[in-house]
């Protein structure tokens, strides 16, 4: 779980002065959103490690200052201003993860926390220098699109590699935000060459592993592990 990821941050986005946690509930929603999950209240607890009664508290102040509603099934959805502020925030993280990969050499497993904690001191001019060092980049160490750029990533249809019938090729596009947050599992993935662009084949698997082959290696993964990993046929 997420605890205190942003803890001792600044914000500098769209709503600078506001503290981390708003930013991570934004973002969080905006995550959720791109997978096709509906962003409530009862996942943000399971996504950030937060109590119910924080994250009812939070979302109340997000909606009394303009950044999100909450429908009558309870999903809450981003307002213009709310979605402008995430985008900037989730936009900075992802560029943060490229810097700390490309540059930095950062194992793949690990940039996730530590971008969290550098997306709030990236400037708008330190944002530009950015995009200008790495091009522009699309998406992601993770696959994951890069709001703004002009490089855009269409990786075609998706679906959870748990769901790929065995002696189905396929090719890895992208990791879930929630599966990021847990390290060894991230290390699992990374140890078994199981990145974006990667081709895989499901051997066989059952309801609590699925096998696969990589590159010539079997590789076992939890299924749960496996709904969380994106794939394209």
């Amino acid at each position: 779980m997420q605890h205190d990821r942003h803890a001792g941050a600044h914000s500098t986005g769209p709503g600078a002065g506001h503290h981390p946690a708003v930013e991570q509930y934004l973002e969080t929603i905006l995550e959720l959103e791109e997978f096709g999950i509906p962003p409530m209240r009862a996942r943000l607890v399971d996504r950030l490690g937060v109590s119910a009664p924080a994250v009812s508290e939070t979302v109340k102040r997000l909606e009394r200052e303009g950044y999100l509603t909450l429908d009558s099934d309870r999903v809450l959805h981003l307002t213009e201003s709310g979605r402008e502020y995430a985008t900037a925030v989730l936009r900075r993280h992802r560029l943060a993860e490229l810097l700390l990969v490309d540059v930095l050499k950062v194992p793949w497993s690990q940039v996730h926390e530590e971008a969290c904690r550098l997306e709030h001191a990236i400037s708008d001019n330190l944002e530009s220098h950015l995009v200008k060092l790495l091009g522009d980049p699309g998406a992601c160490p993770h696959g994951n699109p890069i709001p703004g750029s002009a490089n855009v990533v269409d990786p075609g249809p998706l679906q959870p590699l748990a769901s790929v019938p065995s002696g189905t090729p396929c090719v890895v596009r992208r990791i879930d935000e929630h599966l990021q947050t847990q390290l060894d599992h991230m290390r699992e993935l990374e140890q078994a060459r199981l990145l974006p662009g990667q081709r895989v084949t499901v051997s066989e698997g059952d309801d609590d592993l699925i096998v696969l082959n990589v590159d010539g290696v079997t590789v076992a993964l939890e299924r749960i592990v496996a709904t969380e990993v994106y794939v394209s046929l």
